[in-house]
């Protein structure tokens, strides 16, 4: 979705959805500070041209700073911009809802001035837009018109969510990537694998992963220790300077993600994380690293639960020269019903001269490959880190190379590209295609996400 300047000028009296979903007879430029405006126009056609970018009326932008009191128990609507000032905390025991159609801005700045939105462990969000009004996250200069590049990444932070589910290290809870550790409220981890921190659906994740220090980026959505009831569906991040989506420990279920132009890996995974996911997608820039890099623990590597995520139907497009999968750490897991297209290398499992490791892992029936298409991989289909082939391992089961016929910009095969197996567990559609997007139906990420205005 474009959301056009015309939004955020103090005269225009209706909101967001009633302007996304009007019709006219006539299409032109609708804002009135626009050099080439037009009277007549009843739609924006996205022609406006300016000879500075308009400024936002100051009446419909709230900046949000946090001074240890977090944001309260409170509601963010679509009249308004919310633009955060630093690290603005949902505090345990507050709940954070954002309407449809809202706009969260973050300020520029590294380090200590970094501006990101954390949900504390023991809070809630609920922050659901819809598929014609979504929830936009970007920074504090974004005309919010598309213009903006995807190569234009780290200019805030991101989103984080931290809960109580297990994680795998010592000690049991642990203080979030991207955020000082003088700050106590980043701290994630416990005992209860289905804590809830609340909803989160539709929401467009822009330009974020500014540096706090030492190469210490802020990912996209962080997921640290968040539980199984949490709902997390239909979230696009695009331009993020480091990861799109990582997971540290905990059980959340993701399903209808997409991952774009990031600098980094587009799914991260640490710390035993258990969830379970479906239709996900990555589709990798020229500076982007791995689609997946899956690591089981850090302090212990062996450390118990093991990372044993099960992920139906993704869909990953490479840059030509990265690598598909790391599984490393100990890391398991599952993929199921999957397409891995345009890598450099494809998966790689770790195996060390002696303990525990992501081959005992799959050795272990803890990682398993089934019903997956590699489309123009370069090399190392599945091998481990000494290039053994592991392709017909016992847990590698309905592997095929053939040309998948997808790109970055069109991720919907033409032809069907073959038949899965439905997983059996409820949570999952019953979906037995390979890949994020059946051939017979419409891409899901168009309209809503900025991948696929």
């Amino acid at each position: 979705m474009k959301t056009k300047n015309l939004l955020l000028i103090a005269s225009v009296s209706i909101g967001l959805g009633s302007l996304m979903t009007s019709c006219s007879k006539e299409e032109g430029c609708t804002d009135i500070t626009a050099e080439n405006y037009n009277a007549n126009a009843e739609k924006d056609d996205g022609s406006c041209t300016y000879a500075v970018t308009p400024t936002p009326a100051t009446s419909n932008i709230v900046t949000i700073t946090d001074g240890g009191s977090g944001t309260g128990t409170t509601t963010w609507t679509s009249d308004k911009i919310y633009v955060l000032d630093g690290l603005v905390f949902v505090n345990s025991g507050q709940t954070l809802t954002i309407q449809p159609g809202t706009v969260v801005k973050g300020k520029p700045g590294t380090g200590a001035n970094a501006s990101a939105l954390i949900v504390a462990k023991g809070a809630t969000i609920n922050a659901c837009g819809t598929s014609t009004n979504p929830i936009i996250f970007t920074f504090e200069a974004d005309p919010l018109d598309g213009s903006v590049p995807a190569s234009t990444k780290g200019q805030w932070g991101g989103l984080i969510v931290l809960g109580d589910a297990q994680l795998n290290t010592v000690p049991s809870t642990q203080n979030i990537e991207g955020i000082p550790t003088s700050e106590t409220r980043g701290s994630y981890g416990g005992s209860n694998d289905m804590d809830n921190s609340g909803s989160l659906c539709y929401i467009s994740i822009r330009h974020g992963g500014t540096d706090i220090g030492a190469g210490n980026e802020i990912n996209g959505l962080t997921l640290g220790g968040v539980g199984s009831a949490t709902s997390i569906h239909h979230i696009e991040v695009t331009a993020n300077a480091d990861d799109g989506v990582e997971f540290f420990g905990g059980t959340p279920n993701l399903k209808h993600i997409l991952v774009s132009n990031c600098g980094d890996d587009s799914y991260d995974y640490d710390q035993g994380y258990r969830g379970k996911g479906q239709f996900w997608v990555a589709i990798e820039d020229a500076n982007s690293d791995r689609g997946g890099e899956h690591d089981g623990g850090t302090n212990p590597e062996d450390g118990l639960p093991y990372a044993t995520p099960m992920i139906y139907n993704a869909t990953y497009i490479g840059n030509g020269s990265s690598r598909a999968i790391t599984f490393r750490d100990n890391a398991g897991g599952e993929y199921h019903n999957s397409v891995f297209h345009d890598f450099g290398k494809g998966i790689d499992i770790e195996d060390l001269a002696s303990g525990e490791d992501s081959k005992a892992r799959l050795d272990a029936g803890q990682l398993k490959l089934a019903d997956i298409v590699m489309s123009a991989i370069g090399q190392d289909v599945v091998v481990d880190n000494n290039a053994v082939d592991l392709s017909a391992h016992a847990s590698v089961t309905g592997l095929s190379t053939a040309n998948a016929g997808i790109t970055a910009t069109n991720p919907v095969p033409s032809s069907s590209l073959g038949t899965g197996t439905a997983s059996g567990d409820a949570w999952y559609d019953n979906a037995t295609y390979l890949g994020a997007f059946d051939v017979s139906a419409s891409n899901w990420a168009q309209g809503w996400t900025l991948t696929f205005p």
